[in-house]
């Protein structure tokens, strides 16, 4: 989770748009203050992007187009958006590079555990379910064509699920759409995944607090001060569910279908666009204490890692982030 915060000189604030999509909600800021007709044209235009997206993207619309995918029991080629296309590509990159521990096809076992589209739980889910589905996931299961655009299942059973890097995607399109505008100053957070481009004040970039992954109460970890960055974090502290001596988070192992168990509490990635570090941050969830940071050194990652130590929490950040200015300027 990731919160905007009010630092920053004693100019006049930035001007906000707000509004929901993909189940959250989403804040613009802009500086300078455009005037209330372009505030409203702006307001227009992306509540329309946003809705073009979800209408490709949706786990949640039964006729978009990703879930017409997923509901279709074909192994041939189906037409989809080219946008779709683009992301899933994307995903797929991530995945190869993470050893497959980032995987867009979980969604069947990510419904199972009861944080998906088909409603909640309570109870962890048995073994035989799991065994059940495991046959249906895997990336290399998954085919893309981007002429013309479209998506294949080798596996008729196979469901793509991109709620870890849609968000992203969208903030990366709503910057993009400000740019086209001619917006410079803006910040865009969208269920806590921002971008940030220029600067709130002169000489001053955009103030963006890290959370502490704390199960019953919201704390600020750390401070940095973005310019022209995407911001992304996953965590295994919002999205749970207790079940006897232990927590179930919402972050599935690919591979096993069990719910990830380990230190890593939570996984901050700056990146030059909010889809990769979207999905780099659950990719590096998913991954875990031990090889994590082993990853994101060896990728050339901005991440910063909590884990949950016997005295509190310990922040691991990688190389490239301790060398970065960014960090070096936090507070």
């Amino acid at each position: 989770m990731l919160l905007a915060t009010a630092c920053g000189g004693p100019d006049a604030p930035p001007i906000e748009l707000t509004g929901h999509t993909m189940g959250t909600s989403y804040s613009i800021k802009l500086i300078p203050d455009p005037g209330i007709a372009a505030r409203d044209s702006l307001q227009q235009a992306v509540d329309a992007r946003l809705a073009e997206i979800n209408r490709q993207m949706s786990t949640y619309l039964p006729d978009s187009d990703l879930m017409r995918f997923n509901l279709a029991q074909s192994d041939q080629w189906q037409a989809v958006p080219a946008a779709l296309v683009e992301l899933i590509e994307r995903a797929q990159q991530i995945s190869l590079l993470s050893d497959g521990m980032y995987d867009v096809t979980v969604g069947p076992l990510v419904n199972l555990w009861g944080f998906g589209s088909s409603g909640t739980r309570d109870t962890p889910p048995t073994a035989q379910q799991i065994a059940a589905l495991l046959p249906l996931v895997g990336f290399k299961h998954l085919q893309t064509r981007r002429s013309p655009p479209g998506l294949r299942k080798t596996v008729t059973g196979l469901q793509v699920d991109l709620s870890s890097i849609a968000k992203g995607w969208a903030v990366d399109q709503i910057a993009g759409l400000l740019r086209e505008r001619g917006v410079r100053n803006f910040l865009v957070e969208i269920g806590g995944e921002v971008y940030a481009s220029g600067e709130k004040h002169p000489g001053e970039g955009w103030h963006i607090a890290i959370e502490q992954p704390l199960y019953d109460r919201r704390a600020v970890e750390r401070v940095i001060e973005l310019h022209d960055m995407a911001v992304a974090t996953s965590g295994d502290y919002r999205n749970f569910f207790p079940a006897g001596d232990r927590l179930y988070s919402h972050t599935i192992d690919p591979r096993s279908g069990q719910a990830v168990q380990h230190r890593l509490a939570s996984v901050t990635v700056l990146a030059d666009n909010c889809t990769d570090a979207d999905a780099w941050a659950t990719a590096l969830m998913a991954l875990g204490d031990r090889r994590a940071g082993v990853l994101a050194d060896r990728q050339g990652l901005k991440a910063l890692l909590i884990l949950r130590g016997d005295r509190g929490l310990i922040e691991q950040p990688s190389k490239a982030l301790s060398s970065s200015a960014t960090w070096r300027g936090q507070h």
